[in-house]
């Protein structure tokens, strides 16, 4: 078998049309003038373009770009961590007001060196952005900070509208894909959160395509419904470089469909699953009927205050 026989190819409804209009490239100016990293660029994520330029979303990276872990599918850069950056915040925050953001994500590198894990930038970056911007919903996407429920506990005091940590991929596979992290003490983080704070959703993700069976990826299901999770993300793992995880298969828009409906079957609030799935996708339709309520008082206050022209 050659090199190129090894790699399984990219199927049509994978090709994606890119939207690099002035919105766009306005926003990308943006991000580098303010010294801010997203996720969005940093893992290549194939829905960049639909978000910045069309939905009015964006997924913050906070705490640096240089992860502590080095996860065999992730696309960040892997190395030793550069000093804390106690302005970032702000620029955040900033920034989600010159974008007119209707939801932000905050996520980040892990930080293993860091005691708290990241959690105190993390609690200073969601008030920041609620003080700027009361009328914008936000998630927190952080790593699993080890595990410590002081940490967690920080971060959840900021009072964020979802709390997202994502399993990634099937137990079984995850000494593999994961570096660093377990599926239990990503189950239990998600359970302390919701201990924490009962009324705030909690989210997931699985990434599909690295070799797991249907059976193990219900099985994965039924372990998030156990630890109090509300929603679930399901997308298609894409080899970002020769030296990740190859794709061991892609799976059709009718799986998708299909595991969606089981999903909701099981009980899941809220499911989105599909080929360009990612953590993030519309998430601004994910979160809860509260968070929602107080977007629409903003956004009908902004309405009435703009002048008649």
């Amino acid at each position: 078998m050659s090199k190129k026989d090894e790699y399984v190819r990219k199927p049509e409804w994978l090709k994606i049309k890119l939207n690099t209009n002035k919105n766009y490239i306005g926003l990308k100016k943006m991000m580098r003038e303010k010294n801010l990293n997203t996720v969005c660029e940093e893992a290549r994520c194939p829905n960049i373009h639909e978000c910045w330029a069309v939905r009015k979303t964006a997924t913050f990276m906070i705490l640096g770009k240089t992860c502590t872990r080095g996860c065999r599918f992730c696309a960040v850069n892997t190395g030793l961590p550069t000093e804390l950056d106690w302005g970032e915040p702000e620029r955040v925050a900033e920034s989600v007001e010159i974008m007119d953001l209707r939801h932000a994500v905050v996520t980040a590198v892990a930080r293993d060196d860091l005691k708290d894990g990241g959690a105190a930038i993390f609690a200073e970056t969601v008030k920041a952005i609620r003080e700027r911007n009361p009328g914008t919903t936000v998630e927190v996407l952080p790593s699993d900070m080890k595990g410590d429920y002081e940490n967690i506990k920080m971060l959840m005091d900021a009072g964020p509208d979802i709390f997202n940590h994502n399993v990634e991929t099937v137990r079984r596979l995850t000494p593999t894909v994961r570096s660093r992290a377990t599926y239990d003490r990503s189950l239990t983080l998600l359970k302390r959160v919701k201990e924490i704070a009962p009324d705030t959703p909690t989210k997931s993700s699985i990434m599909v395509g690295l070799g797991e069976t249907k059976e193990e990826i219900i099985e994965t299901m039924d372990d998030l419904l156990a630890h109090d999770v509300d929603i679930l993300t399901i997308g298609q793992y894409l080899q970002p470089t020769r030296n990740h995880l190859k794709v061991e298969r892609y799976y059709e828009p009718r799986e998708f469909a299909e595991l969606r409906k089981i999903a909701f079957q099981k009980g899941f609030q809220h499911c989105q699953a599909g080929p360009l799935v990612r953590s993030s996708y519309h998430a601004d339709e994910q979160v809860s009927e509260a968070s929602k309520r107080r977007r629409e008082q903003y956004e009908e206050q902004y309405i009435k205050n703009q002048p008649v022209s």
